[in-house]
Order: C-alpha cells, then sequence, then structure tokens
C-alpha cells in the first residue's frame, strides 16, 4: 500500500537519452494509479521560469550576430529559474504530499555547466545555498544513452533549441559527467542505459518508484 507522503524524483541526461519520455511515462502511469503526482520541468516549471527558459534555450541573439551571454551569465540565468521553480512549484507540492517528477535538476546545471563548460562550481553552489531551501531530490535515474543514438534521435526532432545543437564530443563529456555523479550516492542514483526503444526501461522505473514508496 502507496503511504502518502512528498517524494522529489528527477530525471537526467543528455539530450535524447529519453529523459522527458521517461518522465511522462511515470508521470501517466502513477496517475492511473490515482497517486497525487506531479511533472515538471527545469528551466522552466512555473510562468517565470518558462519565460527564463524562453530566453537561455532559444538563440537569443541574431544568428549572424558573434555575440553571445557570458557562460555564467547563462548560468545564473538558470539559477534564477530555478529560484522560481523551487519556491512556486517544487515547495508547494512537496508539501502537498505529492510524489514531484522533474525533468532536470542541479546534476544537469554541475553536468553541463561545470564539466561541460568549466564554469566555476563555487558560484553555483553558492547560489544554491540560498535559493534551495534544503531542497534535495530523494531519487534520481540518470539515464545513459549510446551517443550515435542519442544523435540519430535529435535529427528527428522537428523543433530544436540550442542545446541540442552540441558536438558528440561535448555530449559524450556531460555523459561521463552524469555517471560520475551517480558514483558519489548509489542509493539515491540509479543509472540506466535507455539506448534501446523498448518499454522494458518504463517497466524497471516504475517498479523503483514502488519499491521506494512502499
Amino acid at each position: 500500500m502507496y503511504k502518502k507522503k512528498g517524494l522529489f524524483v528527477t530525471f537526467e541526461g543528455i539530450e535524447g537519452s529519453g529523459k522527458s519520455y521517461q518522465s511522462k511515462k511515470l508521470y501517466k502511469n502513477l496517475k492511473k494509479k490515482n497517486i497525487s503526482v506531479s511533472l515538471t520541468r527545469e528551466p522552466g516549471g512555473t510562468v517565470g521560469a518558462e519565460r527564463i527558459r524562453d530566453l537561455i534555450l532559444n538563440d537569443y541573439f541574431h544568428p549572424k550576430s558573434r555575440e553571445q551571454f557570458h557562460k555564467d551569465t547563462d548560468t545564473l540565468l538558470y539559477l534564477a529559474a530555478r529560484n522560481e521553480h523551487v519556491k512556486n512549484k517544487i515547495i508547494p507540492d512537496i508539501n502537498k504530499k505529492k510524489i514531484v517528477i522533474c525533468d532536470r535538476f542541479i546534476d544537469s546545471t554541475t553536468a553541463y555547466q561545470v564539466y561541460g563548460k568549466k564554469v566555476n562550481k563555487g558560484l553555483i553552489q553558492s547560489v544554491h545555498k540560498y535559493i534551495l531551501n534544503g531542497v534535495q531530490p530523494n531519487l534520481t535515474f540518470i539515464l545513459k544513452v549510446n551517443i550515435s543514438k542519442a544523435m540519430q534521435r535529435l535529427g528527428k526532432r522537428k523543433k530544436k533549441n540550442r542545446y541540442d545543437k552540441f558536438s558528440k564530443k561535448f555530449y559524450s563529456k556531460v555523459q561521463n559527467a552524469f555517471i560520475k555523479i551517480a558514483k558519489t550516492n548509489k542509493h539515491k542514483y540509479i543509472v540506466l542505459n535507455n539506448s534501446n526503444d523498448t518499454t522494458e526501461i518504463e517497466k524497471v522505473i516504475l517498479n523503483k518508484i514502488y519499491k521506494f514508496i512502499k
């Protein structure tokens, strides 16, 4: 029997890993069981955070312009969106004893900004100290994928943002960062290979959640 309590579950991985698809599948499967659940994402999740998302994921300068945001500016925009998200969505839903499923959270910032773009980790940690209010995921699914398979999936997307346009080398670096992060806490992180387009991963994820909430 499911004991109702607040639970924060995150999905992490590179573009094309299937994390958005699997987070939606988990949400739908839990809804079918009449379990109180909400689905959200980062950057985004609230009206204000979604406005910031539009800015940072789209090509915010003219395509022919050489000007871009400095990597620290880019990172601070993500953190600003997270502040809105944590305070206005995640904390209220956890307090309502919902299972909160989030497509990306702080591990993406570490993997992409710190490992991928070499942003100073101290900058992120100092801001997190003030905006997270102790919020940490209870369980994180990291979906790894064959890089060629990820690129194949990205190629099929009709609408792409700038994070769908990195090189294989960059995605490989970020994926390795996610796997490294997972090794820091084997109880919290579950790494799954999602290279094959089957329903097996969906079942594995659902069973892991059931074991966690019983």
